[in-house]
């Protein structure tokens, strides 16, 4: 035996010998228990790094000691080939994208191969090759057929320097996470996958998992079930000649909002034609509290407003640039401005003033809220800005409501109070019979959404699965 260790000299002398004997090629074994052992394929970037041996040493251990307890492992090894980073690297290298990733391939396959893991190189896949994303394709049209994919337009987080788009967690402070670019917010048409579907599915399936509770937590979480109300509220357009209240500074004369089939119906108060603007809340029980509606800057009726407004057009570019996330538009300033339209309070018709504001989601609900600023802690500082009346609708026992300061009690719940035939209902009480009154009107009723959104998978551009 040599006294060292020389590696270069014993691991290739026995991975020869491996390979002479495909010594990890797997065939069917019927009277072997089955274990298929699939670690994250690397994406042929030029190197492995550590994080790539750390990952498929666990693997690779996990093989070998279950091959040793006799089951039939299959741990097979490819590459996740398509992608933008391939694309950017062509440009700066004045080469193909195919040739810089296949050479890639090449020296990291190499690599790998020295660090003697047990993988079936027999049935080695390569994403971007036709043998292999002709099954994507396939795939993709039987989800298509099913309706399990569409396509829709949609606001993105735009990089104007990849001009490629951002899932939310890429973009960091506003700005892309690859390129450091100011992210833009445009519509425009994507394929989606329609995950949401499965949400209730998916919930289900978290108990038979033999997970750790803050994980299935985080799960519960990030798929978010609210259960609450869809809440209508009628848009009152002004007659032929009528002028808009003055809300201010808003245009006092807004053009015609274009109606919807489906969402109209005939005015019955004096308003001309009214055309539903829809919210969704976890909270109907405070609907009597509501002083003004909030749009996000994506709303088509944002959009409509701003025709002639420069300053709500100037607001809505603004917001282009701001957050993407529900965590940075909650600790951002609370901004707005005026549309001068209005909409019709579904159980008492008083008319409350449509506002653009930055801390709208168009992803969440309808893209609208009703403002209750007595009972929501963004809805109270934006209406103490802008001067916006603050009503109390839920009452607690031996405390008193100050509109000078937001208190996290304000958002608890309790009893009803200024809320017409619902005084002295409770919380539960209340959002029981309020979805139902709703529903009898035609003015919405119960409903379930949930945080997670269906799968945008529109993201590459030429190096990407035809």
């Amino acid at each position: 035996m040599q006294e060292q260790y020389r590696p270069e000299q014993i691991e290739k002398a026995v991975q020869c010998e491996w390979q002479a004997q495909n010594a990890y090629r797997v065939e069917e074994d019927a009277a072997k228990q089955k274990y298929y052992c699939l670690s994250m394929l690397p994406y042929p970037s030029g190197k492995l790094h550590m994080g790539h041996v750390r990952n498929y040493s666990i693997g690779d251990a996990l093989t070998r000691y279950l091959g040793m307890c006799g089951h039939n492992v299959l741990q097979p090894m490819g590459w996740d080939a398509f992608g933008l980073p391939a694309e950017n690297a062509a440009m700066k290298n004045s080469v193909p994208p195919a040739k810089w990733t296949y050479d890639n391939i090449a020296h990291m396959k190499g690599q790998l191969q020295t660090l003697g893991f047990a993988l079936d190189w027999s049935r080695e896949v390569t994403t971007c090759k036709p043998d292999y994303y002709r099954w994507n394709q396939w795939l993709f049209l039987r989800l298509w057929e099913k309706g399990v994919v569409y396509r829709k337009s949609a606001i993105v987080n735009w990089d104007p320097v990849d001009l490629t788009v951002l899932a939310n967690e890429q973009v960091i402070d506003g700005r892309g996470w690859r390129t450091g670019a100011l992210v833009e917010k445009r519509e425009i048409p994507m394929y989606y996958m329609k995950i949401t579907a499965y949400a209730d599915e998916l919930l289900a399936g978290l108990e038979k998992l033999n997970w750790p509770e803050p994980v299935k937590l985080m799960q519960k979480n990030w798929i978010g079930r609210s259960d609450g109300a869809e809440i209508h509220f009628p848009l009152a357009l002004p007659l032929s000649g009528e002028v808009a209240d003055d809300t201010r500074g808003a245009s006092p004369s807004p053009p015609p909002f274009p109606l919807s089939s489906g969402d109209v119906a005939e005015g019955t108060r004096g308003e001309g034609v009214f055309e539903v603007l829809k919210v969704f809340s976890t909270r109907p029980d405070t609907v009597y509290g509501a002083t003004f509606m909030a749009v996000a800057p994506e709303h088509p009726l944002a959009k409509q407003a701003a025709d002639g407004n420069a300053a709500l057009a100037a607001f809505i570019e603004e917001c282009k640039r701001g957050g993407v996330t529900e965590a940075e538009l909650a600790s951002q300033e609370k901004k707005g401005v005026a549309t001068g339209f209005f909409a019709l309070h579904p159980l008492t018709q008083q008319k409350l003033p449509i506002w653009v504001a930055n801390y709208v989601l168009m992803g969440y609900g309808e893209g609208a809220v009703m403002g209750v600023p007595a009972h929501d802690e963004r809805d109270f500082y934006f209406a103490n800005k802008y001067g916006l009346p603050i009503v109390p609708v839920v009452a607690q026992e031996g405390k008193n409501y100050s509109t000078d300061t937001w208190q996290d009690w304000y958002a608890d719940d309790g009893v009803a109070i200024n809320s017409g035939d619902f005084n002295g209902k409770t919380t539960a009480e209340f959002k029981k019979k309020i979805g139902l009154v709703l529903k009898a009107l035609g003015l919405g009723g119960p409903r379930v959404t949930y945080r997670l959104r269906d799968w945008g998978i529109s993201r590459q551009r030429y190096w990407g699965t035809p």
